[in-house]
């Protein structure tokens, strides 16, 4: 008779029973986590650990203050990443990005129902603050066909009748994203339906003390995958054969080793691709005396996104000099602007007051100052002066907040782009520079 049994043997026995992020050294977790490679590099780079259980209890309590705060009866999330901040749980992310069929709704009381895929319940289990788990929140054409009607009114007589027990008379709901007959059997239920995405945008942008860590643990991760990319490419361009996906490759794999989990584009490219900026990583072969500048845009270790570019110039010649002249030109750019950020600097300040890029690389500058940061990139967004909507982010910058500070410098018809980004945190006084990747040396003219 074949016995089926859970492999009990430790992940590390050196451990103990509980890992120092406070879940089971059992060899056998559900949710998406560090590897013990991972564990090992953070070890000994001195690095704490989050404490997850109470990293997730902050973001509850804050979500869950968020929806108090506006006098809404319930959030109802269906963004995945909205998802993985309310549960801390995943579920075939990239698939569920088009293709929902996971919903959370979280009450003004802090009750939190998940609804997932009929065949995986079991996949958000381990966080006690998900308190039930259902399914039917899946109203996309292609599981329900022209009855998706149907369904969509079950699923919005449970979330009234949740609502009901755990919210009492208070119709306002807040959604994020919904699909078109999921929205109408809401309304058709009463509910006045409430913009969701300003509640988990403004609630995400505060980090606390466990996802700081997380974020530290997960920056350590990426940058010793950059490292590795970095490594292969300078032993393989030039050899006729290894091409930009070789490349961005190694970063995929790297990052999966250590409990990364996907990256969200595919900005890596070489030489005259690099100009214009946003040409994806594909077939071209790499060729010496050349630049390659990337956008990791990776979604690492614990969920958290690591933001980080950088241009590199390989090969046995020196840069030209306008290619050293572009690379100190952004370096300045975003260390000058970077010097803005504290507490209490509002948004438009840092937009009127940021460094300005050169008449000749304006065309092609990025598509924002910075960003936020956190499970992906997040709010807010900060505009070049003539981009920057008047009213669209008049706010203050506040400590816990993280944003990618950018810069993309390349003239219109030139043969190169250069790309710089750092992951920057706000602190109580000023700002931490989380990146410590280094720049290119034959690029900033030191070699």
């Amino acid at each position: 008779m074949t016995e089926h049994y859970r492999d009990r043997r430790k992940i590390d026995p050196t451990r103990g029973e509980i890992l120092g992020d406070g879940s089971p050294n059992d060899n056998n977790r559900i949710e998406i986590g560090p590897t013990q490679l991972a564990l090992t590099e953070w070890e000994n780079a001195g690095l704490q650990l989050p404490n997850l259980a109470r990293m997730r209890d902050f973001r509850w309590q804050r979500l869950t203050q968020s929806i108090v705060d506006r006098g809404y009866g319930g959030l109802l999330m269906f963004d995945p990443l909205n998802i993985r901040y309310a549960t801390d749980s995943t579920n075939m992310q990239l698939w569920n990005s088009h293709n929902p069929f996971r919903a959370v709704l979280l009450c003004a009381d802090g009750y939190m129902v998940i609804w997932d895929y009929k065949n995986s319940p079991f996949l958000s289990t381990f966080n006690p603050l998900v308190r039930e788990q259902r399914s039917g929140a899946d109203l996309f054409y292609f599981d329900r066909g022209d009855k998706v009607d149907v369904a969509a009114d079950a699923f919005a007589n449970e979330v009234r009748t949740l609502m009901q027990a755990h919210a009492g008379d208070n119709k306002r709901l807040a959604v994020d994203k919904i699909m078109l007959h999921g929205l109408r059997s809401l309304e058709a239920q009463g509910f006045e339906i409430m913009e969701g995405e300003e509640v988990t945008e403004k609630t995400r942008a505060i980090k606390g003390m466990d996802e700081i860590l997380a974020m530290r643990c997960a920056n350590h991760a990426c940058e010793t995958a950059v490292a590795e990319m970095e490594h292969f490419a300078r032993a393989n361009v030039g050899d006729g054969k290894t091409c930009e996906d070789d490349i961005w490759a190694v970063l995929h794999a790297e990052n999966i080793r250590r409990g990364g989990e996907w990256i969200e584009t595919r900005l890596l490219s070489s030489g005259q691709r690099t100009n214009p900026w946003f040409q994806e990583c594909g077939p071209r072969i790499t060729q010496q005396n050349e630049i390659i500048s990337f956008d990791t845009d990776l979604i690492g270790s614990y969920g958290i996104c690591i933001d980080i570019s950088r241009s590199w110039w390989i090969g046995d010649h020196k840069p030209r000099a306008d290619m050293v002249y572009a690379m100190r030109h952004a370096h300045e750019h975003i260390m000058t602007n970077m010097e803005m950020l504290k507490p209490g600097v509002m948004i438009p300040e840092l937009t009127a007051n940021c460094h300005q890029l050169d008449d000749k690389f304006q065309a092609q500058k990025y598509g924002c100052l910075m960003h936020g940061v956190g499970l992906c990139d997040e709010w807010p967004l900060v505009a070049y002066p003539d981009k920057a909507v008047a009213g669209a982010y008049d706010y203050p910058l506040e400590p816990g907040m993280v944003l990618c500070v950018e810069a993309c410098v390349g003239e219109v018809g030139g043969d190169f782009s250069i790309k710089l980004e750092d992951q920057v945190l706000i602190t109580e006084d000023g700002y931490e520079n989380l990146t410590t990747y280094p720049f290119d040396a034959a690029l900033m003219g030191e070699l």
